[in-house]
């Protein structure tokens, strides 16, 4: 019998969420359940995705923030359908792979800043991985520093630099670091002054809560690194190819020196896991020091020819649409637009973003009625008032948004890059009427949230978990 991978995703559509659950993981099947998020989306293209009822929606999510240039763009379907039919080999390990050098020169010339060198690997957790080794063997030293709220990946190493304790509980004893705040630069030279910091990993913009470092951060930052003999690390993995309205964050400061800056999730259109590691010839000449340690580190799929046609084809559509001048101009728009709302909606406590990168944070009401319903809500689960958002834009307004993070009363909005201002009215006026339904207690939005307490509160008694937050 002939494969047909088109059958197999008609025929296993309909029990889709049972069937994950039962093979992959039981407990997140549950909780997209609880929330009404166990949708099966089978089609993606440009700035929606579409369910097998053929429902449209608006995609605010963007895969974590994978598919800048959009889902499923034509430019890059061609390239990898042509990469197929042309046979070419990819992988023999022991060759240095046309496309690779390629691809690393063009992050060279748009990254800039004298970086000289890339290393390719998978994920930007294991991008950051291989930043924690480099840094550590150019600098002699163990420790690194990070900043609260962080988020650089979940394996090991990476862990050890997460700002949310959630992630780290229960995993045993971690890589050697220390937490300064966000965009605190006396902090951060008093960690430094110890002697023993390898390095400094900061993301410009936050995943996690979309915290923009204060102006001039992360330029003094990078001098107190060098003053110190720290290695200054910039984690753009969310933030780089376009994003924030330039191809990476860091080229919104002045006068800053980085050592490594790391690219991932949207470098390749979202087709094929790809991830760069670009840095000084200095860094990369003290772990590749000598022939006999070229190979000293490696990953298997990380010279992918399959990988870099997908990543040039991306920045190809990324010049030729001007996706990060759009980025820019949507973002503006998008977030001016939000920001308008604020003395209307009093749940609305600050709006702010970089590029198609915006949080919307939610706090405390004024009113005694509102004060009343925001402690009730908190008093049961910290992560929920969210949620009082997140499900009717999903359920009544079909689009796809995520909280910013544990324990936040925060959105985050991260589209593709191809978003106009149709997308911007169809988001607006969702999450207007939301917010209107929000504003009235006691109301059909506060009983639902009581719902969906009391179901996540059941299915925890019963060996399940509520719904956590996103962790990318």
């Amino acid at each position: 019998m002939p494969f047909d991978i088109k059958k197999i995703m008609a025929e296993n559509t309909a029990d889709n969420n049972a069937r994950y659950g039962e093979h992959v993981n039981s407990k997140f099947a549950k909780a997209l359940k609880i929330i009404g998020f166990d949708k099966t989306y089978v089609t993606g293209k440009g700035c929606y995705l579409f369910d097998e009822d053929n429902n449209k929606y608006l995609d605010m999510l963007t895969g974590y923030g994978t598919f800048n240039i959009g889902r499923n763009h034509p430019v890059v379907q061609k390239a990898l359908s042509d990469f197929i039919a042309a046979d070419y080999s990819s992988l023999a390990q022991m060759e240095t792979p046309v496309l690779c050098g390629v691809m690393a020169g063009e992050l060279k010339r748009r990254i800039g800043y004298g970086l000289s060198k890339v290393y390719f690997c998978s994920t930007g957790a294991e991008a950051n991985e291989t930043a924690i080794k480099f840094a550590r063997r150019a600098t002699g030293k163990n420790a690194v520093i990070y900043a609260s709220s962080a988020f650089h990946g979940l394996t090991t190493g990476a862990l050890a630099m997460n700002g949310s304790g959630v992630f780290k509980e229960n995993f045993g004893e971690l890589a050697e670091s220390r937490k300064i705040p966000f965009g605190d630069l006396e902090a951060l030279e008093h960690e430094l002054s110890k002697g023993d910091v390898a390095a400094f990993f900061i993301e410009p913009v936050q995943g996690k809560g979309v915290n923009i470092a204060p102006d001039g951060f992360l330029s003094a930052a990078s001098k107190l690194c060098h003053k110190h003999g720290s290695l200054f690390v910039v984690d753009e993995v969310q933030t780089g190819i376009g994003r924030t309205g330039k191809f990476i964050a860091l080229h919104y400061e002045d006068d800053v020196k980085p050592d490594i800056v790391i690219v991932s999730k949207s470098l390749s259109g979202g087709y094929v896991p790809i991830a760069a590691v670009v840095m000084s010839e200095r860094v990369f000449g003290k772990t590749f020091s000598s022939l006999d340690r070229a190979v000293v580190h490696s990953s298997t799929f990380g010279k992918s020819n399959f990988a870099m046609t997908a990543g040039l084809a991306t920045l190809s559509v990324l010049d030729d649409e001007k996706l990060a001048e759009n980025a820019a101009k949507m973002g503006d728009l998008l977030g001016n637009r939000l920001l308008a709302l604020k003395d209307k909606y009093e749940f609305i406590h600050d709006v702010r973003w970089r590029g198609l990168m915006l949080a919307i944070e939610f706090g405390k009401p004024k009113s005694l009625k509102l004060k009343t319903a925001w402690a009730a809500v908190n008093k049961i689960n910290e992560d929920l008032f969210c949620q009082a958002i997140t499900i009717p834009l999903l359920q009544d307004h079909k689009i796809l948004t995520q909280v910013a993070g544990n324990k936040m009363t925060t959105i985050k909005l991260i589209p593709p890059l191809c978003l106009d201002e149709h997308d911007i009215d169809w988001f607006m006026a969702g999450f207007e009427k939301v917010m209107d339904d929000l504003h009235r207690f006691p109301g059909p939005a506060w009983e639902s949230l009581t719902r969906i307490a009391k179901n996540a509160l059941s299915s925890s008694s019963k060996g399940g978990e509520p719904s956590k937050n996103a962790t990318s």
